[in-house]
């Protein structure tokens, strides 16, 4: 036995140091300054604070800190105060020594970088605080210190990800999701393309397994083509780029599983039907690096000769770089099979920034805290700043206020002095009112666009002058928000409106706890919170406010509804339709008799996953966001009563679900025997002919044997469009009845509404 020990103890050394060597002869072969004294010494210090300690996966703890070094080193391109910091960043949160400590031995930049790290991942939260979404706020402030605490983060983010097949199921939902709404658009707004780009296929391939390998495998089975396609289009554009005496490599770009699926989903198309699954990128290295936008265009020029170029998809973020550093020029050209195919045209400098994005851009000095040439990244955490500064009550709204920023492209638009500012596309004449003040935003009645009278909510277009009209009787209107595209409007506006709220909230709520004392009850949260949820509102806020503005009036049904009176109506009857997707048994008509709703008991083992069956889905609620039938990717959800909800994990609930409340979620599995039928809606859209109609029908119902619910259909100018409700026992179902519709002549386009 002790032999086995010993043997495992001579391996895992042997491992640890031959992965602290690859880390060592990365950071060599860096142009950084070498400091392998100090990232010895931190690692030395770690290895000894977490000896003895494994990950769930079995290998050594420190394993994961070297691996997130790694990544910062080689994928991030960053310096030796940056390695330190990763192989020191669980130190502080999982073993006795403190930031002080830290600061003694390794000086106060790595211990303030350790410190914002196990600011972010510590804390102490409630059942009920959305958890992830305050960890995200204290993120950002911390990144206003040092913006190598965020990029540390994601590099542990990333090598979580790597390593996520240990994790129970329910566990790598929430994971996934929180990666998949925070991590991989933080990648993308500071320029990782390709880390933001891994982040989300790790996260589609634990959501979605099996769609996941669907797309590998198709992707596996179309490459012989896709080399073919990519061999002759390159063929002619080498030897023009070889004539005119340019130093270059030609690389073939395949869209992302993550990317083709997002598509999918969103265009309802299949696999086959997405065309840009393959484009080119041109890297060069400029003869002169003053002259290398103007050879981006030369080769542009160079391919528009050979081929013919999409006039609306020219894309210049050469001349004007994107917020965080990105430049290419990007052109779509026809190729010969009569395929459109985009070309990204870039330096290898370019390319660089784009890979590793401002890692490559602000090349820190160490000893330093930041380059010069950072006047792009201040503005960016000055607009981030100016968000925190507010305190809003709801980590959410901040955390999809950040978002809208996170993910936008951005347009450039001029102040009447001939000013440019940047503004994410999308953004109205209130955004950019609100962009340069508040005062002006608030009191905005219109503005002149390229000198016309246009209204608040109009949306701008690059190259748009921009003059802004107020007045003083003017003030922020509730329906703004709903026009209003930037973080910093929705924020600044929401401040205002909360703080008009505020005393109707407290009349509300004054009003609510004088109710509850004339009818016996204590004002307590669990009972505000019950009544809330009757009236669908998931919030106390909105539920004061609501009663404030004489929305909602407390009657008889409340006070039922706080004696358990309604009960019975929550679990059966009439009321029960709407969170039950299914309509009926398969051997009798009748539905099967009223269950009680599974209330989770305290001692609920949540690593372990439920399980839908005929006799357990009536236990279940299905709210009526996404309709999950089986064959599905599902899971579930503790409610604030704990009853559990069941939703697609693909649902946008589900998304905030999973990032606002991870540990209440439950991985849930289907167990069903095509015995119950459920609502799927096929959505067809082709040539109108006579007849065309009648093979549908006669192909769902003779053929299919499947029963049609409903059926809508619109003709317009000899093209039609149809919606049909179908009743199935579940996805396979319907995936067949699409897959024999498709032999169909004229039926052009067939998908499922999911």
């Amino acid at each position: 036995m002790d032999e086995d020990i010993i043997k495992r103890e001579e391996a895992d050394d042997k491992m640890i140091n031959e992965a602290f060597q690859q880390l060592l002869d990365d950071y060599l072969a860096s142009r950084h300054r070498k400091k392998v004294d100090l990232i010895t010494k931190a690692f030395n210090f770690a290895r000894q604070a977490h000896k003895g300690v494994r990950r769930l996966s079995g290998e050594p703890y420190i394993m994961h800190p070297i691996a997130v070094a790694q990544i910062v080193c080689s994928e991030i391109g960053l310096g030796s105060t940056s390695i330190c910091s990763a192989l020191l960043h669980d130190v502080v949160e999982d073993t006795d020594y403190t930031v002080e400590d830290i600061a003694n031995i390794f000086g106060p930049k790595i211990a303030q970088i350790v410190d914002g790290l196990t600011k972010i991942s510590g804390g102490i939260f409630g059942e009920q605080a959305s958890a992830q979404a305050e960890n995200f706020k204290k993120l950002l402030l911390t990144m206003s210190d040092d913006i190598r605490v965020i990029l540390i983060k994601i590099a542990d983010r990333l090598h979580n990800m790597r390593t996520l097949e240990s994790q129970p199921a329910n566990k790598q939902y929430k994971i996934a999701g929180e990666t998949l709404y925070i991590y991989a658009p933080l990648a993308h707004r500071l320029g990782l393309y390709k880390i933001k780009s891994e982040l989300e296929n790790l996260s589609f391939r634990f959501d979605h397994p099996d769609e996941y390998r669907a797309i590998e495998q198709k992707l596996a089975l179309t490459q012989a083509s896709r080399h073919e396609l990519f061999d002759s289009f390159t063929a002619p554009i080498e030897e023009k780029l070889q004539k005119m005496g340019i130093e270059y490599t030609i690389k073939e770009r395949v869209k992302s599983p993550f990317s083709i699926w997002n598509k999918m989903q969103n265009k309802h198309v299949t696999f086959e039907e997405i065309y840009d699954i393959l484009a080119v990128r041109i890297i060069f290295k400029p003869k002169n690096r003053e002259e290398e936008a103007n050879e981006c265009f030369n080769i542009y020029l160079a391919c528009s000769k050979i081929y013919k170029s999409h006039p609306d998809r020219l894309r210049d973020w050469v001349s004007h770089p994107k917020a965080n550093g990105y430049q290419a020029l990007h052109v779509t050209l026809m190729s010969k099979q009569g395929r459109w195919i985009e070309v990204q045209i870039r330096s290898d400098r370019m390319d660089e920034i784009a890979e590793q994005g401002l890692a490559a851009h602000w090349k820190y000095k160490e000893g330093e805290e930041y380059s010069e040439d950072e006047n792009e990244l201040n503005e960016w955490l000055g607009t981030i700043k100016e968000i925190l500064d507010d305190p809003q009550p709801d980590a959410m709204d901040f955390l999809d206020s950040i978002k809208l920023n996170l993910f936008s492209t951005e347009i450039m638009v001029f102040t009447p002095k001939g000013e440019i500012r940047t503004m994410p596309a999308g953004a109205t004449a209130l955004d950019f009112a609100f962009s340069i003040h508040t005062f002006l935003g608030s009191h905005c009645i219109g503005a002149k666009v390229n000198h016309k009278l246009v209204p608040l909510s109009h949306k701008l277009s690059g190259g748009d002058q921009v003059e802004i009209i107020t007045s003083k009787s003017q003030h922020v209107q509730p329906s703004w928000i709903n026009f209003v595209s930037t973080a910093k409007a929705k924020a600044k506006i929401q401040s205002i409106l909360r703080r008009d709220n505020r005393e109707t909230q407290k009349a509300g709520e004054e009003l609510l706890q004088e109710w509850l004392k004339k009818n016996g009850f204590e004002p307590s949260l669990p009972n505000i919170d019950q009544l809330a949820e009757f009236h669908d509102i998931r919030r106390r806020e909105e539920f004061y406010l609501a009663l404030g503005e004489k929305n909602i009036i407390l009657g008889e049904k409340d006070l039922d509804e706080l004696k358990g009176k309604n009960k019975k109506k929550d679990n059966g009857g009439s009321g029960w339709r709407k969170y039950v997707p299914f309509v009926k048994s398969k051997k009798n008509e009748q539905e099967k008799p009223k269950q009680e709703l599974f209330i989770v008991p305290e001692n609920f083992n949540k690593k372990k996953p439920i399980y839908i069956s005929e006799d357990t889905i009536h236990q279940y609620r299905f709210r009526n966001c996404c309709h999950p039938i089986p064959g599905d990717d599902i899971m579930g959800y503790i409610d604030n009563r704990n009853r559990i909800e069941i939703h697609k994990r693909a649902c946008p609930i589900a998304a905030k679900l999973k990032t606002s409340y991870g540990n209440r979620i439950l991985d849930a599995k289907w167990d069903m025997h095509k015995k119950m039928y459920f609502i799927a809606v096929i959505h067809l859209s082709g040539i109108d002919r006579i007849g065309l109609l009648n093979e549908i029908t006669q192909i769902i119902s003779s053929q299919m044997n499947v029963n049609i619910r409903n059926i809508n259909i619109t003709c317009d100018d000899g093209l039609f469009d149809a919606s049909i409700e179908l009743k199935v026992h579940d996805r396979e179902d319907s995936k067949n009845i699409i897959d024999n519709l498709k032999k169909l002549e004229d039926l052009k386009e067939i998908s499922e509404i999911i």
